[in-house]
């Protein structure tokens, strides 16, 4: 199995190294392990699904606007 650093997924999945970074800290990236302070990720990694918080939005239903 091939790895890859959180610079290097980061790249792959369009995303910031350190929000790679923080994803293998919370355990959301199956796989990664940390050696001497780096990521390493295999390269078959799928991204996990975003899990923002935040308002959904409600566009024209009963948000009290006419």
């Amino acid at each position: 199995m091939e790895y890859l650093t959180s610079e290097e997924i980061a790249q792959k999945w369009d995303i910031s190294s350190r929000r790679v970074t923080t994803l293998c800290k919370d355990g959301r990236i199956s796989g990664a392990i940390q050696k001497s302070g780096v990521w390493l990720i295999p390269d078959d990694a799928q991204k996990p699904e975003s899990m923002k918080r935040g308002r959904k939005s409600n566009r024209g239903e009963g948000s009290g606007r006419k």
